[in-house]
């Protein structure tokens, strides 16, 4: 099926991620942490909540892709780090904010979605010292709901998200949890499908999804949703190429319910009935 262009958010840079809101708060002295989410990409999908953070923050910590997706502020200072130092990078944070300084960790979609907000309680649990370091979480637009809205509503009926990412866990656990979440006929959302360095787990997570859904399910293959070169794709399981898969995309799979429709304008739709057959 054909592949679909939407529409171009303005970049961080643009004229519309400028704001024209008061300075930040005076100091007060009591430092904190707060986790926020920018969403999958541009400023339309920035909250007003987590962009008043970011006002009012001294220090922004966090992958350096993410943190440079940030307006820069006079007085601000950042402190960015590799994709793969969430630990440090929290306990970082934490330090900060215990010397009383303002401080914002910057995450990619939703900051409690694989991401850092679960990093930064890990280390401020693990630790006694910032056991008075306040923490928030402010939430963020997730990649999932951003793909689900470019193509319809796959959403629509009860659903799981999972990584495929077997950096952190091993593979037997994830295998175990696709098993389960297909068997119980959920839509599925499967993040970090796969990297340049992680390239047979997309095809062994076919192999599983195969064994419990029909090969004719759709599968929606989401590529950089709300950034330069969004494409969208529909598949179905039995066809989904895993060498067309990167740590670009975002993969969402049907349920036996999830239908696929063409509307009056040739665009295609996948939507799952909030219905469920008795």
């Amino acid at each position: 099926m054909p592949y679909f262009s939407l529409a171009l958010l303005p970049s961080p840079t643009s004229a519309a991620a400028r704001d024209d809101l008061p300075a930040p708060a005076p100091v007060t002295g009591q430092g904190e942490v707060t986790v926020i989410g920018l969403g999958p990409a541009g400023p339309r999908w920035l909250t007003p909540e987590v962009g008043r953070a970011l006002r009012e923050a001294e220090h922004l910590v966090g992958y350096g892709p993410y943190v440079d997706r940030v307006p820069v502020r006079p007085g601000q200072e950042r402190h960015t780090s590799g994709n793969q130092v969430e630990t440090e990078r929290a306990a970082h944070a934490l330090d900060l904010a215990l010397g009383g300084a303002r401080v914002v960790v910057v995450s990619s979609g939703d900051p409690g979605v694989f991401a850092m907000a679960s990093a930064v309680y890990e280390v401020a649990t693990a630790e006694p010292r910032f056991a008075g370091v306040p923490v928030r979480v402010l939430p963020g637009l997730t990649a999932a709901q951003a793909a689900a809205s470019r193509i319809g509503a796959p959403l629509g009926h009860d659903f799981a998200i999972l990584s495929l990412s077997d950096r952190l866990k091993p593979w037997p656990v994830i295998e175990s949890r696709l098993a389960a979440a297909s068997a119980a006929d959920l839509v599925l959302a499967l993040y970090n499908p796969a990297s340049a360095s992680r390239r047979w787990q997309v095809g062994a997570a076919k192999d599983v999804l195969l064994r419990h859904r029909d090969p004719k399910t759709p599968v929606v293959v989401a590529r950089d949703v709300g950034r330069p070169g969004e494409k969208l794709t529909v598949v179905s399981l039995g066809d989904l190429d895993p060498e067309t898969v990167d740590m670009k995309c975002l993969l969402i799979i049907g349920s036996s319910t999830t239908q696929v429709s063409t509307r009056g304008d040739e665009s295609v739709v996948v939507w799952t009935p909030r219905t469920y057959p008795a």
